[in-house]
């Protein structure tokens, strides 16, 4: 549903889009539909996006904004991030509210996972 003023939409840059779908499909079951050899998008996924062919990545560092993902079990997502292909930035860390961790795509765009403190 779309809804003024509310974010709709995230487009991301991937060098290799093939190679980003794979580890989106692998690691967090996306499914994805192809618009050309240039773009492809992913919807119902918390929230509808795509990646466009381009020689960029996303960083904290270079400013860009950090997408965070949530899960049940982060030690388990940490390790199919890895499995699939994706890098550790930052260890698992505790913050108020939470812990999580800091991985990259295999195009290098930075994403972060969280989940409720541990019992």
């Amino acid at each position: 549903m779309n809804i003024h003023g509310k974010i709709n939409y995230i487009e991301l840059p991937a060098a290799d889009i093939e190679a980003v779908k794979m580890f989106f499909t692998k690691a967090f079951g996306w499914s994805f539909t192809d618009y050309g050899p240039d773009y492809t998008a992913f919807s119902d996924e918390g929230l509808d996006g795509g990646f466009y062919r381009a020689n960029l990545s996303a960083s904290v560092a270079n400013g860009s904004a950090l997408i965070v993902f949530y899960s049940d079990n982060l030690e388990e997502t940490r390790n199919v991030v890895v499995m699939s292909g994706g890098t550790i930035i930052q260890e698992v860390f505790d913050f108020p509210g939470g812990r999580r961790f800091h991985f990259s795509d295999p195009n290098g765009n930075e994403f972060a996972v969280w989940s409720v403190p541990a019992d």
